[in-house]
């Protein structure tokens, strides 16, 4: 999957995301070991059927700076309790490159403003609710981590 292979948008950040947001909802619906690719490989079962796989979490990097964005929002179930994240599942891309993004964390990870991505706890990356709305053309790269089941 190289840029702009399915949607030519002309930004490579913004093809992969809708690459990766089409893929999850085939799976909801229905060359490197680690890579954008092999995560949605993974994601569609096409190295392992049936793997229950159904989220590829991405880490973007702002552009100019290119340090890890950290998304911040409320817990729907109480607005006092605001968490951070480096780690997002891609809800939907629209034409013009803004993506809605769900932060993703450990449920049990009682930091709720980790530092980086680093210090952030990951197993389990689990869907939280909180969604935000970017504009993709602000980030200069994505990272792919391995597929996971996220709900």
């Amino acid at each position: 999957m190289g840029c702009g292979k399915h949607h030519e948008t002309g930004n490579c950040v913004c093809d992969i995301l809708k690459e990766i947001a089409n893929a999850q909802q085939d799976v909801v619906e229905n060359c490197c070991s680690t890579s954008c690719e092999q995560s949605v490989s993974d994601l569609l079962g096409e190295t392992e059927p049936g793997n229950g796989l159904d989220t590829v979490p991405v880490i973007l990097y702002c552009e100019g700076s290119c340090e890890p964005f950290k998304g911040f929002g409320a817990n729907p179930d109480d607005i006092g309790d605001m968490m951070a994240s480096f780690y997002f599942r891609v809800k939907r891309v629209d034409d013009d490159c803004c993506a809605v993004l769900e932060l993703l964390r450990d449920p049990e990870d009682t930091n709720n403003n980790p530092d980086n991505p680093v210090t952030q706890d990951t197993n389990p990356l689990c869907a939280t609710g909180i969604c935000m709305t970017v504009d993709l053309n602000c980030f200069c790269h994505v990272t792919c981590l391995p597929a996971v089941n996220a709900f």
